[in-house]
């Protein structure tokens, strides 16, 4: 069931898969939105009750002042504020969620009970050498029709949010899923060493690894386990995109861990 809440005048939509079964959190990645979990939701069935919020800037949600951990992490303690869940959640988290759900149960471990970490490197240092999310740049926010919209996006964007795109609540057009501005400044606001907050927890952890994931290389992910008492490592063969790319070891890997809480 999609809701919103209210923070400080600024929309937050979620999606409530509902069932009585225990809480778990999840948080999408960077352009990406709650409703990417449907199908998690519907593989954990009945035990686990997924609640999925459009982050900040993201889907249905108001864009933000800022987009570093602070934020992501307050909203993600409002929600579960506004769903009266007072007692240890599960979080999971992919890519720029991932990132979020760490630091969420370092800040807040009375609130958290276990952690899934999908992808989401403790080091984010830029290398010159690339410029993968340059195509933003030239990214149209809104235009008259969905084609405009596509076009500008080029083939990468379009991939990415050709299923997403929002009409315009005036019916003037169509918007994007997210501001290319705000996901270069959340993309920017994502640099630097985390390892404070990875270790900074002490639940249970999983971490689901895409063994050719550019985001995550095989020596970090190897010392985010061996450095973290109580992580699990689930490798799959895939790159970042590994959940999208094999759903089914994807969910089979969370199932195991979740089975084990």
């Amino acid at each position: 069931m999609r809701n919103e809440l209210k923070i400080d005048g600024r929309t937050l939509a979620y999606t409530d898969f509902g069932g009585t079964g225990r809480p778990l959190l999840a948080l999408h990645g960077g352009m990406s939105e709650g409703a990417a979990f449907t199908g998690m939701a519907a593989a954990l069935g009945e035990e686990w009750r997924v609640i999925a919020p459009d982050q900040r800037g993201h889907g249905d949600s108001d864009r933000a002042p800022d987009y570093g951990r602070a934020g992501y992490v307050a909203d993600a303690v409002a929600l579960l504020d506004h769903l009266g869940l007072r007692e240890p959640v599960t979080v999971l988290g992919y890519s720029l969620g991932g990132l979020n759900a760490v630091h969420l149960a370092a800040a807040h471990p009375d609130r958290i009970g276990a952690l899934i970490d999908v992808d989401a490197t403790v080091q984010i240092h830029p290398d010159g050498s690339s410029d993968w999310f340059g195509f933003l740049r030239g990214l149209l926010y809104t235009a008259p029709t969905r084609e405009e919209l596509l076009e500008a996006a080029g083939p990468i964007g379009a991939q990415i949010v050709g299923q997403a795109l929002r009409p315009l609540p005036d019916g003037s057009g169509w918007r994007l899923p997210f501001h290319p501005q705000d996901q270069l400044d959340s993309i920017e606001g994502c640099r630097g060493d985390h390892w404070d907050a990875w270790l900074g927890s002490d639940c249970p952890a999983l971490l689901v690894h895409g063994t050719r994931s550019a985001a995550l290389p095989q020596e970090v992910a190897t010392a985010m386990v061996t450095r973290r008492p109580r992580t699990s490592y689930a490798p799959l063969e895939g790159d970042h995109f590994v959940p999208f790319q094999d759903p089914e070891g994807f969910y089979e890997a969370v199932r195991k861990f979740l089975a084990g809480l």
